[in-house]
């Protein structure tokens, strides 16, 4: 019998994606912000009950990084103490729970690319109600994966490949961020990652072998912003004849001042993922070429 799956947030990066490969995986339902919002959530807690998916996969969050620090009770309702909500209604029809996170849980000092047992510490109001939102999870004792991912990038959304692509037609020279390491990753890896890890973890909770936890999930390798918008604009020029931009310049964080500080390490280690579920992401500029294809094409 094919597991009934709900995804939440369908219209954002990885809800969109998650669409098509957790299809592969059971019968999906999918519901947006009409049909399920965080900021109340008593209607999609009664859609649980009644219809007692046997998976959900939570892609819904707030993710407006600098507009969380004047919004932060509006950003810890939404991914916090909905998602403890959601954490308990899933303990409640036995089903498995999947959230995603974030790298920005910490605060960046590290030298190092961060394991899932280093200890939290986050700068921001994100980081902070990212955080609340996983330890909401761990409270309810129920089944769950919390995959952290970092610096998300689609076809579709805002995102900093868009942005980049569509100032690369306006100006003839950019300033980006060079101070800033991580990981760029693809929503559609992320997507089909979940769903590969889905399909396992289902299958060692029916052996009552399932273990829940953190894991991070971010592509392979590593760069800067700067590195990041520098491959976009190369990749661009050879396949747009309207880019504007013939120099790409780094600068340090502290030249391009923001609300919400960031990060200066926001690598994360796959050593876990890769361990116990067997999960590689492709390298960061390999995916990040595929989806400009998409795009671009």
């Amino acid at each position: 019998m094919r597991p009934k799956i709900l995804i939440l947030g369908k219209n954002g990066q990885v809800g969109w994606e998650l669409q098509r490969s957790m299809a592969l995986c059971g019968d999906v339902v999918a519901l947006g912000r009409e049909q399920a919002n965080l900021l109340d959530t008593q209607s999609l807690l009664v859609w649980i009950q009644q219809n007692r998916p046997n998976l959900i996969v939570n892609a819904a969050a707030y993710t407006a990084v600098d507009k969380a620090e004047v919004e932060e009770s509006i950003a810890h309702q939404i991914n916090a103490l909905a998602v403890g909500e959601i954490a308990t209604a899933a303990q409640e029809v036995g089903a498995l729970f999947i959230h995603y996170s974030t790298d920005y849980v910490f605060d960046g000092g590290a030298t190092t690319p961060y394991l899932e047992t280093d200890a939290p510490c986050p700068l921001n109001a994100y980081g902070r109600s990212k955080l609340a939102g996983e330890l909401a999870i761990q409270a309810v004792d129920g089944d769950y994966l919390i995959l952290r991912t970092t610096w998300v990038y689609a076809t579709r959304g805002q995102n900093f490949m868009k942005t980049m692509l569509r100032l690369a037609k306006e100006r003839d020279s950019l300033r980006i961020v060079g101070d800033q390491i991580g990981a760029p990753t693809w929503a559609r890896f992320i997507a089909e990652a979940t769903a590969d890890m889905a399909v396992k973890a289902l299958s060692k909770r029916d052996q009552s072998k399932f273990l829940s936890g953190i894991y991070n999930l971010s592509a392979a390798g590593e760069t800067s912003w700067h590195g990041f918008a520098s491959l976009i604009i190369d990749y661009a020029k050879k396949h747009d004849n309207l880019i504007k931009t013939t120099e790409v310049s780094p600068i340090d964080t502290c030249e391009y001042p923001l609300p919400a500080k960031r990060p200066l390490n926001s690598r994360l280690s796959g050593d876990k993922l890769n361990r116990d579920y067997g999960i590689i992401l492709p390298a960061w500029d390999v995916a990040a070429e595929l989806c400009l294809a998409d795009i671009l094409h």
